[in-house]
This record gives C-alpha cells, sequence and structure tokens, in this order.
C-alpha cells in the first residue's frame, strides 16, 4: 500500500510535469506566529509525521518521523532520505487558517500546487491539485 494512495491516483495525470526540486529547508527556530498552524501533525494512515515551522516568512513542514512502509514507498520513488524531506513548501496566508503554497508527495518524488485549510484547531485539510486547481485531492491530518 502506497504511502499517499489517495492522492497519488488523483494526481497521477500529472506524471508527465518536470518536477520541481525538493531538498529540505532548515527552519527558523524563531516563531513570533501563534498560529493554530504550528504544531506536529500526522496523516491519515499514521504513517508519517510532520512538523510545521516558519521558514523565513513561509509557512514549512518537514518531516520528523516516518514508518517503514512510508519509507519504503519514498525510497522506491527515489527519495533517499524521507526523515528531514519538506513534504509541506513555501506556503502563504491567504486568510484565517488558509494557506496556499506546494506539497511534496514522496512516494512520487513530486511537487504539486497545494493548500491547507485548517477545519479545526487539530485538523488540517491539506489539498495536493493540478491543472491550475481544476483538479485537486485531498487529506485531513491531525494533531498530535
Amino acid at each position: 500500500m502506497r504511502l499517499f494512495l489517495p492522492l497519488t491516483l488523483a494526481l497521477c495525470v500529472a506524471a508527465a510535469m518536470p518536477a520541481q526540486a525538493s531538498g529540505p529547508v532548515r527552519p527558523s527556530t524563531a516563531s513570533a506566529s501563534r498560529d493554530p498552524i504550528f504544531g506536529t501533525w500526522t496523516n491519515p494512515g499514521r504513517t508519517i509525521v510532520v512538523k510545521t515551522l516558519l521558514c523565513g516568512a513561509e509557512l514549512c513542514g518537514e518531516i520528523v518521523a516516518a514508518g517503514a512502509e512510508a519509507q519504503n514507498d519514498a525510497r522506491e520513488a527515489g527519495v533517499e532520505r524521507l526523515v528531514g524531506t519538506e513534504l509541506l513548501q513555501n506556503y502563504r496566508k491567504t486568510g484565517s487558517g488558509r494557506w496556499t503554497g506546494t506539497v511534496f508527495v514522496p512516494d512520487m518524488a513530486r511537487s504539486f500546487s497545494s493548500r491547507i485549510v485548517q477545519r479545526s484547531p487539530d485538523v488540517l485539510r491539506i489539498s495536493g491539485c493540478i491543472f491550475g486547481g481544476l483538479i485537486c485531492k485531498s487529506q485531513d491530518w491531525t494533531r498530535i
């Protein structure tokens, strides 16, 4: 079973698009923001854990833990070291609890246009989109 199977199925039509660089960016440790989006989150399958932080003036999210299956799936796609990978990249706040940026899908080794909506203090809906947002697939991530 793939790490992001539902997202992968919806986004596989983008396989012909060129991949963007996905190396991790070292986030700033000092965050003046008290925005509830900052914290530690897990995906629906609880196979990876991401910590959201400020990277300069933008939101980013780095994988801080991953299960063996998630690591193997990423490795098969060419991502040698899953822990430390920047999953959420260059997100800018667009409104209350709303962000837009880029999501890196490790088991595809590809980046996609994305938006985050904070549905509650403990739930983020992360959507990956193609074709200018025409086709999107979402996952609800929970705070841990």
